[in-house]
């Protein structure tokens, strides 16, 4: 017999069944609470509501644990390409060789954008911010693929797909070249997706161009860390905006915006820019980790802590050796790395941090990797989308497959009673 909650309330008791996840994780099942009591629940930012069933992706936030469909980051991040662990999260299982053999393919196939795009992109003045280039750019490809997608049809679904998966990185790198001012670069499809990743970002119109194996592998791994993180802002936003049956290209435009905000996908820019202004102050690490200490200073460390990990970042553990063989790699010699360093290190060492678990997470060493490899500091965020898509490509497809209803919370009203004017 399932377990069940009761919840006594005006001397009647009401019995709600309790569920259990894969990983043994728990929830009370209140979907009949407001037809059976009247009463909802009150949960400000959605902590404690579970608001979907899904297989993708397990996190633990007490162990430091992070899976996508079983599979560690740990062994991905070793073993896997960014596209195959995109495969994974939206199919559902790893490529065979000719399953990625086929995918390339599709996307080779899809690697162009529409002409007209630019059009949008040269009505943005420079100082436009990335991310709002980024969300105009993927609404635009709905003006010019304005096809719905049929759910039930197989071939529709992919094919959404694979056009997403392959003009979203274009997108994204037009809008990193509109902010440095560069031409624009186009796919080279006789790349991998990872290389022509790369290649689109960083190749000058005047210099051959060959991307370090260092600095491929350390995208790889940034873009397989940030490819699905659970029921987050900017996941929440495309399941709920899909919910309405919206399309893929509205929903993840969506998801881009809810990922801008600074205590979302922004926290590796405020990281560069926190570290901007320690320079600026005369770079005394040492200073700063004291005012970081003192609970009657508004001074806040950006990068160290994380509000799911209780203990660590797992992919904090992986991305601190991919930016330290990036350092290593490019031989630069930048001032404000140099303070991230010696945050790195006083954190890691100060009781203060230790005893707190507030250690340095992805966003500290992902905004590190970025500024060395030349990436403005606006466009963080943009590279955060370019990792993102495949989870919200996935978490978008589950919800609808699963016929999910349409979101819509409930409310507690505090405002004025029944007026007479």
């Amino acid at each position: 017999m399932s377990e069940k909650v009761k919840l006594t309330y005006k001397d009647k008791e009401y019995e709600f069944p309790l569920l259990e996840g894969a990983e043994e994780e728990k929830g009370i099942d209140i979907k009949t609470l407001r037809a059976q009591t009247g009463l909802v629940t009150y949960d400000p930012g959605y902590k404690n509501t579970g608001s979907c069933k899904s297989e993708i992706t397990f996190l633990d936030g007490e162990e430091g644990i992070l899976r996508y469909r079983g599979y560690s980051i740990e062994d991905l991040c070793e073993k896997a390409s960014f596209l195959e662990v995109a495969y994974l999260l939206i199919f559902g299982n790893l490529p065979t060789a000719k399953e990625l053999a086929l995918l390339n393919i599709e996307i080779r196939k899809e690697s162009l954008v529409d002409e007209d795009l630019k059009s949008i992109l040269k009505s943005f003045p420079k100082s436009a911010h990335p991310m709002g280039v980024l969300s105009s750019l993927t609404s635009g490809l709905i003006a010019f693929n304005p096809s719905s997608v049929d759910i039930a049809s197989e071939s529709d679904l992919r094919e959404a797909i694979i056009m997403l998966l392959a003009k979203f990185p274009i997108l994204s790198s037009w809008t990193h070249r509109k902010v440095k001012g560069l031409p624009l670069n186009y796919a080279n499809t006789s790349l991998s997706y990872e290389d022509n990743i790369a290649h689109m970002l960083f190749k000058l119109p005047h210099q051959d161009y060959e991307a370090s194996p260092v600095v491929v592998s350390a995208l790889n791994k940034l873009l397989i860390l940030h490819a699905d993180h659970e029921q987050n802002c900017s996941t929440s936003t495309v399941r709920i905006v899909g919910s309405s049956h919206a399309g893929l290209f509205a929903s993840v435009s969506a998801g881009i915006s809810a990922l801008w905000g600074p205590l979302h996908g922004g926290a590796n820019q405020a990281v560069i820019e926190m570290l901007e202004a320690i320079k600026a102050d005369g770079g005394d690490t040492k200073k700063y980790m004291q005012k970081a200490k003192d609970k009657n200073d508004p001074f806040r460390l950006m990068g160290f802590g994380h509000r799911v990990y209780k203990n660590f970042d797992p992919r904090a553990r992986i991305i601190k050796k991919a930016a330290d063989e990036v350092l290593n790699e490019l031989g630069i010699n930048d001032p404000v790395l140099d303070i991230a360093k010696g945050l790195e290190k006083e954190a890691l060492s100060d009781p203060y941090f230790i005893d707190r678990k507030l250690y340095p997470n992805v966003d500290f060493y992902s905004g590190i990797i970025y500024r060395a490899l030349g990436i403005p500091t606006e466009m963080f965020t943009v590279m955060f989308a370019l990792g993102r898509l495949p989870g919200w490509i996935a978490q978008w497809s589950e919800m609808r497959k699963n016929n999910e209803p349409i979101g819509r919370p409930r409310q507690i009203y505090t405002g004025e009673n029944h007026r007479t004017i």
